[in-house]
């Protein structure tokens, strides 16, 4: 089947793109010592049909070391390995934004500078586990973030962002979700500041609203944000989700966006609200701007929300790691392959292609 809706153009920022197929950041965990390399340039122009592809999620830090083989752009000499991969992707027509990420509370101590503590708004402990050094371990018990330190790390997502522009991408998408840094500022659940960014849940979007203007230093209005309001990933919760990001997305709406990236509830994602049982009309009522949607999609299921006005673009994750050429795939109605999930993220002593550039296209 034919989905015409996801093959209309649209403008996202400063870009015209040439369909409504958004490629979803992933971690894949091909970077050793937090590098980009040829084989993950390879992976990215590969799925370059795409009309927006959104990097996996890049450490803007060496206190967002979350997962190893997470790749980074906390240092200079992170650039021009980073070059390599936006200068393919545009050779072969596309278009690429760098997710900037910190992942806060969700790190273990051995993966961190001198064994440090991790980093968080509250010194309140994450839930569930990570692959360390050490084998598997729960999640490190945090330090609370210092209010200098707070707006130190807003910087250091803007010197990330100018460090992506010299590396040659079209734009930077926030990690505002999934339990991570920046999600767990917005939530009191993880968030029990009595500063400047905590309390109220404008305070408490503070720290996203510095970081969203220091990227856009470099960007200007190529700059997105990733929400998921209906995820308790790693052991979030709010008291007042709605009024929260209510709030959260009418000062987004004011700070002129490329985008914002809505994700949809998957499995597990049980919220009470039921207004967030549909998080992509819930912003289309508080946001303005473009609107991504994430989560779940088929091609069909994609086209009729599109149809329907309650998104402008939508993201697609797992149907990209088996189908690098998506969009012509669902341009054709042709069947979509299904991912070897035991790859996913790469198996020690195998060639990192396996499961991650040995998808053949479409015959």
């Amino acid at each position: 089947m034919y989905y015409p809706a996801l093959f209309t153009p649209v403008t996202l920022g400063t870009h015209a793109l040439p369909n409504r197929i958004a490629m979803a950041p992933m971690t894949r965990l091909r970077a050793p010592d937090a590098m980009p390399n040829a084989i993950m340039a390879e992976y990215y122009a590969q799925r370059a049909s795409a009309g927006l592809i959104v990097t996996e999620c890049i450490m803007i830090s060496d206190t967002s070391a979350a997962y190893m083989g997470a790749p980074g752009l906390y240092a200079d000499h992170f650039i021009e390995a980073w070059r390599q991969v936006t200068d393919v992707v545009h050779a072969a027509g596309g278009r690429i934004f760098a997710q900037l990420w910190h992942s806060g509370r969700v790190a273990h101590a051995s993966l961190m500078p001198g064994g440090q503590a991790p980093l968080a708004p509250s010194a309140i402990a994450g839930v569930g586990e990570l692959h360390t050094p050490l084998g598997k371990q729960p999640l490190s018990t945090p330090r609370e973030l210092a209010i200098e330190e707070v707006a130190g790390l807003a910087r250091a997502f803007g010197k990330a962002a100018d460090r992506a522009r010299q590396a040659g991408f079209d734009g930077i998408e926030i990690h505002g979700a999934f339990g991570y840094l920046v999600d767990q500022f917005l939530r009191d659940g993880s968030n029990r500041r009595i500063d400047a960014y905590g309390g109220t849940a404008r305070n408490r979007a503070r720290f996203l609203l510095e970081v969203v203007a220091a990227a856009q230093q470099a960007f200007g209005a190529n700059v997105g944000v990733k929400l998921s309001p209906a995820s308790r990933a790693h052991g979030m919760d709010d008291s007042r989700t709605a009024e929260t990001f209510a709030e959260v997305l009418a000062l987004l709406g004011d700070a002129d966006l490329a985008y914002l990236h809505m994700m949809e509830p998957l499995a597990g994602d049980d919220q009470p609200e039921l207004l967030l049982a549909a998080p992509c009309a819930f912003a289309r009522r508080h946001f303005g701007g473009t609107l991504i949607a994430n989560g779940g999609f088929s091609g069909e299921t994609a086209a009729a929300l599109v149809d329907q006005g309650g998104t402008d673009l939508v993201s697609f994750g797992q149907p990209f790691i088996a189908n690098p050429d998506l969009p012509a795939r669902l341009r054709a109605g042709a069947a979509l392959a299904v991912p070897d999930y035991s790859t996913v993220y790469g198996i020690p002593g195998q060639p990192p292609e396996q499961g991650y550039t040995d998808y053949p296209a479409m015959a």
